[in-house]
């Protein structure tokens, strides 16, 4: 059995599998069954190599706790309603936060709140254009019940009230994983009257009534105003509401873009 093997060894195979190495390749490499590798560096075998720095579930205690850090809770409860995407299989359950390339400063703020949040591990892979950040877990589910099957825009998508607590008291993190996931700020110019003019504005899209709603109320408690373009589109023009939200969103890794008007 795999944990019969010395710690050594298997420290070896995480360590190679850390370069970048497959699954297989460290298999190969080290004359190892493949599945015993898995269970050593992406299964719950990874856990026998540091059983003190296990984050318990503060979900599955008695009585259920909070996240130990709801702020950074708030910000990947946003980032997952909106590219995150939970799978829950018989195996352990794989948390993944889609990124888009251009923005690594997002993808380690989602690799952070993971850490924080549960995770003792978070991996990234590349795509065309955008990279994973994405997490092994037991008990994603516990702190995201929102997972289900097909996409969250065709169910009903509605918070706990352990989950509605955080978000009332943390209306800004929340906000900051929602535009870092489905929204932008951008620079509308303008040529008027010979001249030109400049104004950032705040865009949000998702095409779940639910997740909007959720949107719309925490702009709320900021004070932000905000209204409908689309059914699916939200704006936030006022120059007053746009510096308000910039205190806790602000431009993507510090870039705004945006259309040329007029």
């Amino acid at each position: 059995m795999a944990a019969r093997h010395p710690i050594e060894r298997r420290h070896h195979a995480r360590a190679l599998y850390a370069t970048g190495l497959g699954i297989a390749s460290v298999a190969r490499i080290m004359g190892l069954p493949r599945h015993t590798v898995w269970y050593w560096c992406v299964g719950n075998g990874r856990l026998d190599l540091e059983p003190h720095a296990a984050i318990p579930c503060p979900r599955c205690q008695n009585p259920p706790q909070a996240p130990p850090d709801p702020e950074s809770y708030a910000y990947l409860l946003g980032l997952y309603l909106g590219d995150g995407h939970l799978t829950i299989t018989a195996k352990t359950p794989v948390l993944r936060i889609a990124c888009d390339d251009k923005y690594p400063g997002i993808m380690a703020e989602a690799e952070a709140a993971m850490l924080a949040t549960l995770a003792r591990k978070v991996q990234r892979v590349r795509s065309v254009g955008c990279t994973g950040i994405q997490s092994y877990a037991k008990h994603w589910p516990c702190l995201l019940p929102q997972a289900g099957p097909g996409k969250k825009h065709n169910r009903p998508i509605v918070l706990e009230p352990w989950q509605e607590e955080i978000v009332a008291a943390h209306p800004g993190r929340f906000l900051r994983g929602l535009f870092h996931s489905d929204g932008c700020r951008v620079v509308n110019r303008v040529h008027k009257g010979g001249r030109d003019y400049e104004y950032p504005r705040y865009f949000f899209s998702n095409k779940s009534p639910d997740i909007m709603r959720m949107c719309q109320v925490a702009l709320n408690r900021l004070g932000v105003e905000w209204r409908m373009a689309r059914p699916d589109s939200l704006s936030v023009a006022r120059r007053t509401a746009v510096e308000r939200l910039d205190r806790d969103v602000g431009p993507k890794d510090g870039q705004d873009v945006g259309p040329k008007d007029g």
